[in-house]
């Protein structure tokens, strides 16, 4: 382990708008007192490297002008360990960045001052069953929960946020969620940007109401869809702009949106150097003129602003794409048209159904998949509810983002944040060619390379399910019980072998799917003919060539990859990271024996 920190966290935040750092008040206990209560306690045979203290709390964070917004937070206080492992920051709903190495042995103490229960998702990170963050760990209101760990993970960008029950959406919302950055010999070997020039772009939409307060889902289309905010918020601040000098930069970029996509590209057409996906560096950069980007998901760009102009600007963008929305495409499809909303009509060609359950919009796109909505009778809704949401839906935002009354639409196009070039810095900064060495799985090494485990994404009784399941804490079937120490080939089915009502109705809307434990490798994709069109305005920002924990699997494809499950046995949870899908019950559970 370097005695001597890579970064300067300091400016570090402070390029990344975060502010000067700042020492952390910590949380008010003692986890040695004599009347804490904890679901786990520390282990006395677990040495340590590095502790941390955790607290959840409710507080509040200046995120617009004006009153200040009432967020929940994860504050953190380093009790033991190098002086760089946290970088506080301040001003914002966002927990800290820590700053850890692989090999190190790590302990968080972890205090829930919240008004409700809450556990902590190592989101990447390859940790025992109990470490995981699995809500059967739920931390009761004013109990607490030691997780010791080592870091087995290679240098890359990971998160942790809150993972409880039926409730995961709405508090990672309210803030609760942070960044990890993991570093190793190799990464530090690399000539690359450090410092101040290494940085984090924490992508968020929040919707605010007059008294600048969080407003979350306020209908069961928000639910069912996937809430989609108003407002861009980035690294915890509204109109970002990001200061640089004309050399290169690393920039570590997280969407940590509960449920939009980004579609990344520069306003000017530069085209995006990835160097990193979600688990590590690629072999070798990869140039592309856009990137998809899903909840959940890391990239780590190379972005050089050398021999621009002083005082000129660039923006970050979420370009136009389609396919992301029911009804949204052209092409006629099979699965559910015209958007299951009652009255409705469905003027495309697709073959499947129109009609519908609500009333009152129309469906002038081929269907493709299931129709906008299906928000009929969800939670007991009533009659009245469900007439002024169908009333509010109507005629909204035309054909792009159809039945989303965000003013950023799913697909549509819009500012993220902007770049202001504000120096003139000489530096020599070559981009590396090769980052690392990726060993590279093959189908024919899985335990069963001629027999997939498909998992098929649709919903029924509007509720989103995984092989027609929802659901079960403790459950897992006997597809889903994998041998440890062994590679599996899982495919991820979004309507491309479904036919109509098949195991529940195709969903017609994308899924980010994020597996706990190992990183895997993606080996193929396919798309349905009809999804083709929609499907190639997205298809080019796929990077697959590195080590992932998410994949986005759009309306019609299937996604294929090859996954270890080594070293530790229990419930793993796979669920989509469309956070409202995961609380309809889209999460299931591999059992590792």
């Amino acid at each position: 382990m370097s005695e001597t920190p890579s970064i300067d966290r300091r400016k570090f935040l402070q390029l990344a708008g975060f502010g000067a750092l700042t020492a952390a008040t910590g949380p008010k206990w003692l986890f040695a007192a004599p009347n804490a209560r904890y679901a786990r306690d520390a282990s006395p045979d677990f040495q340590a490297d590095v502790e941390i203290e955790i607290n959840a709390v409710v507080t509040e964070s200046p995120i617009l002008p004006g009153k200040p917004t009432r967020v929940w937070k994860y504050e953190s206080k380093l009790l033991k360990g190098p002086d760089h492992t946290i970088a506080q920051l301040p001003g914002t709903h966002l927990g800290a960045v820590f700053f850890l190495e692989k090999g190190q042995k790590v302990r968080f103490y972890f205090k829930n001052d919240l008004p409700e229960s809450n556990i902590i998702h190592w989101h990447g990170l390859h940790v025992p069953q109990n470490m995981d963050g699995h809500p059967m760990y739920d931390v009761p209101a004013g109990s607490g929960y030691v997780y010791e760990f080592r870091v087995d993970n290679p240098a890359g960008t990971y998160m942790y946020h809150a993972h409880t029950h039926e409730k995961t959406g709405q508090q990672v919302y309210k803030g609760l969620a942070g960044l990890i950055i993991v570093s190793d010999p190799d990464e530090k070997a690399l000539n690359l940007p450090r410092g101040e020039f290494d940085l984090p772009i924490v992508l968020q939409d929040r919707n605010f109401d007059a008294d600048n307060q969080l407003v979350y889902v306020q209908n069961m289309r928000d639910r069912h869809m996937g809430f989609l905010g108003d407002e861009m918020i980035i690294n915890g601040k509204r109109h970002f702009v990001l200061p640089v000098a004309t050399r290169p930069y690393r920039l570590r970029v997280l969407n940590g949106s509960n449920s939009r996509i980004y579609k990344l590209g520069w306003d000017d057409g530069t085209p995006l150097t990835v160097i990193a996906t979600d688990g590590h560096f690629l072999e070798k950069p990869v140039t592309r003129p856009f990137v998809m980007l899903a909840p959940g998901e890391r990239i780590e760009l190379w972005a050089d602003f050398s021999g621009r102009k002083v005082g000129s600007e660039m923006v970050m963008k979420s370009l136009p794409f389609s396919g992301a929305m029911p009804g949204h495409g052209e092409g006629g499809g099979g699965g559910m048209g015209g958007g299951m909303m009652g009255g409705m009509m469905n003027h495309g060609g697709g073959g499947g159904m129109g009609g519908g359950m609500m009333g009152g919009m129309m469906n002038h796109g081929g269907g493709g998949g299931m129709g906008a909505g299906m928000m009929g009778g969800m939670n007991h809704q009533t009659e009245n509810t469900s007439k002024q949401e169908a009333k509010a839906d109507e005629g909204e935002h035309g054909g792009m983002g159809m039945m989303s009354t965000s003013k950023m639409p799913q697909g549509s196009e819009y500012a993220l944040f902007k770049v202001h070039i504000m120096r003139e810095e000489n530096v020599s900064l070559p981009l590396p060619q090769r980052f690392s060495t990726v060993e590279r799985y093959e189908r024919a090494q899985a335990e069963n390379a001629n027999n997939p485990r498909s998992i098929k994404i649709s919903m029924m009784r509007m509720n989103w399910l995984l092989n027609g399941k929802e659901f079960e804490m403790m459950a897992a079937s006997p597809e889903e019980t994998v041998k440890m120490n062994t590679m599996q080939v899982i495919e991820f089915d979004n309507g491309y072998t479904q036919a109509g009502m098949g195991m529940g109705m195709m969903s017609g809307l994308p899924h980010p799917m994020h597996l706990h434990g190992q990183q895997f490798q993606i080996i193929e994709r396919v798309i349905r003919e009809d999804r083709r069109k929609d499907y190639e305005t997205v298809s080019k920002g796929f990077i697959d060539e590195g080590w992932k924990d998410v994949v986005l699997v759009m309306p019609g494809e299937k996604v294929t990859l090859l996954k270890r499950f080594d070293d530790y046995k229990g419930l793993f949870l796979y669920h989509c990271h469309n956070l409202e899908h995961e609380e309809m019950g889209m999460m299931r559970n591999f059992n590792v024996v």
